[in-house]
């Protein structure tokens, strides 16, 4: 099933996270016309070279052989084409060669990537992340040399945190770098999970590696950041021998093959210091902030990928006498209420990502001291939400796409278990969402003094109030209403208790403020698509509408769970669960 991108509904979600505004304050050289045509362009590539190599990236992958990894077909070509049409720089800062465009911009275009080919846009994905590390902490030398050339894509860049012993806990990295007397350093030990750990799409791979000076300290607080390139790198940029590290294997996952996930051997590899010693988990932090933020957009995409295949399906499958009419299975009334949903979930994990990512460029350009301040805590704020609430929709979408397939869904010629497949990975990757939500019930709940959801609240009841003077929406206000103040009483609550009770409740309490968020961003749309897209006014109507009813309308429930606390988890010993 070929790919289309959303263009209108990227439009219409850009528009609602405050994209105008922002250009307004920040981009003064950027106008509509400039994003519609960075938009076209990005989905006419999506269409035409990457989503024609999702298939064949999914049924052949990557390869292993004799010590050297491959990549799916077409890939690496694709790559080459991906950078020199520029779309590695969108949002880069000028110095280094990049555009200086909106985040927020350069995350639409990566969704539409993901959603024609997400395993090859995880590639170009970890190398944003290394060029937002390296322009924050790199030294000068890596600034002139490495950074220009990770921003033109003429490299790419990785992110090895991950050993055997130390998954979340990067306490326990064992890594170590010893200073090799000349001002640098050698590198030793093992790295698994290494996305595009190696790959034949680029000249050099840039490794950021998380590693223990001999000297260090105990746990987080020992750690130090590390560039290691596959091969070395003199003072003008020109390559040289190889690197003491290579992929020992890599990775027979369960979806997205076409991205070789590597087993990294570093055997004494040259590496330079990023930032300060002992301070690297800070300082990759940056990296992979940016990545979880991304993660969220992938899971938006793999979302609309999926549900783009089963409307199809459903458009065209005959099947029973369908109640709302018509000869195909899209006139039975439960089909279409879970494409429905699906577009529902599709649209609020967008805006919910996009308005992260425009409070991120805000951070940056806003008038004031304060307003930056304002826009980089909300962002803070939101960021666990849009990795974790988006990548879970991913993952339910893309099981409702299968299911409306039926049986054929299960079938691996019709594509659909693969979107389910490649999406499960997104919930797992870049701190797992259990991670996430502790982050979120903990310290992002305690940030400028605990008011950041709580302000948050109040601008969502204010504007679910003045949805009572929007016709068609006026319910959508009721439940929006209420879900607010469910969040609002969750939020206090979780505020005030700590240790297990808050813990037992983080999963629910961020799937709460998804919910709510997503519906306000969805009543957002809803009444701003009558001036900006009348053509979507009454659909937006109806998914605001839809996703009320249907999932807003449950969040008095969650709220309750979320506040029952810990004691029943006690309770539930491995023998009780055992059976």
């Amino acid at each position: 099933m070929t790919f289309r991108a959303p263009l209108q509904s990227l439009d219409l979600a850009l528009a609602a996270a405050g994209l105008p505004d922002l250009i307004a304050a920040g981009y003064p050289d950027l106008d509509p016309e400039t994003v519609s045509a960075v938009l076209d362009s990005a989905a006419a590539f999506a269409e035409a070279e990457l989503a024609p190599l999702n298939r064949d990236g999914d049924r052949i992958g990557a390869r292993f052989e004799n010590g050297v990894v491959t990549g799916a077909p077409g890939f690496a070509q694709a790559y080459k084409a991906f950078a020199a049409q520029g779309w590695n720089s969108l949002a880069a800062d000028p110095e280094f060669g990049g555009q200086g465009l909106p985040k927020v911009l350069e995350l639409a275009v990566f969704e539409m990537v993901h959603a024609a080919n997400m395993a090859f846009g995880l590639c170009p994905m970890l190398t944003q992340g290394a060029i937002e590390a390296l322009t924050l902490h790199g030294t000068e030398r890596q600034k002139r040399i490495v950074l220009p050339r990770l921003v033109s894509g003429e490299w790419t860049g990785t992110m090895n945190l991950t050993e055997p012993q130390a998954g979340t806990d990067l306490a326990a990295v064992t890594a170590r770098a010893e200073p090799d007397g000349e001002g640098g350093y050698r590198i030793t030990g093992q790295k698994i999970y290494i996305t595009w750990g190696d790959h034949d799409a680029a000249e050099n791979i840039c490794h950021l590696v998380l590693a223990r000076l001999p000297d260090a300290p105990p746990g987080v607080k020992g750690i130090s950041l590390f560039l290691a390139p596959k091969r070395l790198i003199d003072d003008e940029g020109r390559l040289g021998a190889a690197n003491a590290l290579r992929p020992a294997s890599i990775e027979h996952k369960l979806g997205i093959h076409g991205s070789p996930t590597c087993v990294m051997l570093f055997e004494g590899a040259r590496a330079e210091l990023v930032g300060e010693a002992n301070n690297g988990l800070a300082h990759m932090f940056v990296m992979m902030n940016a990545a979880r933020l991304q993660v969220g957009v992938q899971g938006v995409a793999i979302a609309e990928r999926a549900l783009q295949q089963a409307l199809a399906y459903a458009q065209d499958r005959v099947q029973g006498r369908p109640a709302l009419g018509g000869e195909a299975i899209f006139g039975h009334p439960d089909v279409r209420r879970s494409l429905g949903l699906m577009r529902a979930k599709v649209e609020a994990a967008r805006a919910i990502c996009l308005l992260t990512g425009v409070l991120a460029d805000q951070a940056r350009f806003a008038p004031d001291d304060a307003a930056r301040e304002l826009a980089r805590g909300r962002q803070e704020l939101l960021t666990p939400i849009a990795k974790a609430w988006s990548t879970d929709i991913g993952v339910e979408v893309a099981s409702m796409g299968v299911q409306v397939h039926g049986g054929m869904g299960f079938i691996e010629e019709t594509g659909a278990a693969q979107h389910y497949r490649d999406a499960r990975i997104a919930p797992i990757y870049e701190g797992t969402n259990g991670v996430q939500a502790v982050d979120l019930a903990g310290r992002k709940l305690s940030m400028m003094g605990g008011a950041l959801m709580p302000d948050l609240c109040a601008e969502m009841a204010a504007d679910a109030a003045a949805l009572a003077g929007e016709p068609g929406l006026e319910g959508v206000g009721r439940r929006l209403a209420a879900g607010v103040a469910a969040l609002s009483a969750a939020t206090t609550w979780m505020q005030q208790n700590r240790g297990a009770d808050a813990l037992a409740g983080a999963t629910a309490f961020l799937r709460l403020s998804g919910d709510v968020i997503g519906g306000w961003m969805l009543a957002r749309q809803a009444v701003l698509a009558r001036t900006r897209a009348p053509a979507l006014a009454d659909s937006r109507a109806a998914l605001a509408r839809l996703f009320a009813d249907q999932v807003l309308a449950q969040a008095p429930g969650v709220a309750e769970g979320v506040m029952a606390g810990g004691a029943d988890l006690a309770a539930l010993d491995a023998a009780a669960l055992a059976g």
